[in-house]
């Protein structure tokens, strides 16, 4: 997908708070295992049924995540499932804690 957009937002976003906050930026910690589809038009359960299991640490990221906390950032969350399978693959290697930020939220209409 990065291939489609150019540009990875998240990946930015996450570059200048890390710049800010003298904290390392460490995008290699955590990869995709398996393709997912487009989340587009899904409902929550599918979503969260489509990224379960899809990411896991790298080799780097076995040896850096244990006993460490961890911010995940991301530019918009919808349902969270891309997170919560992000969040569950640090705890799996031992990651103390896992935090979330993102920049926007979207919201079911009424």
């Amino acid at each position: 997908r990065l291939a489609l957009r150019r540009y990875n937002q998240a990946a930015l976003l996450a570059q200048a708070l890390a710049r800010q906050t003298c904290a390392p930026y460490r995008p290699d910690l955590l990869t995709r295992i398996r393709r997912t589809r487009v989340q587009d038009g899904m409902s929550r359960e599918a979503r969260f049924a489509n990224t379960a299991g899809a990411i896991r640490a790298t080799a780097r990221g076995r040896v850096a995540l244990p006993g460490r906390s961890v911010l995940l950032v991301d530019d918009v969350m919808t349902s969270g499932a891309t997170l919560a399978a992000a969040s569950q693959a640090c705890l799996a290697v031992g990651a103390a804690r896992v935090s979330v930020l993102v920049l926007a939220r979207v919201a079911k209409a009424p």
